[in-house]
């Protein structure tokens, strides 16, 4: 993991495409920005672990269905 020091209105990229704007920081929050092309998904790393969450339940529910025949 590559960690970096940024200041409000300063940018990182990644690769050609991504850039993350700094546009806030207030004492423990951070505000960013963050411009990619569209074909690129940008989703909260807590929402993604709610939908994984969910994707193995409907998995264990279908595993036991076919169980109970």
């Amino acid at each position: 993991m590559l960690v970096l020091s940024r200041k409000a209105g300063e940018t990182i990229w990644i690769g050609e495409d991504v850039e993350i704007v700094i546009s806030e920081v207030k004492g423990e929050q951070v505000k960013i920005g963050i411009r990619a092309p569209r074909s690129i998904d940008v989703i909260r790393g807590e929402l993604r672990e709610d939908v994984s969450n969910s994707n193995t339940e409907a998995v264990l529910k279908n595993l036991d269905i076919f169980k109970q025949k």
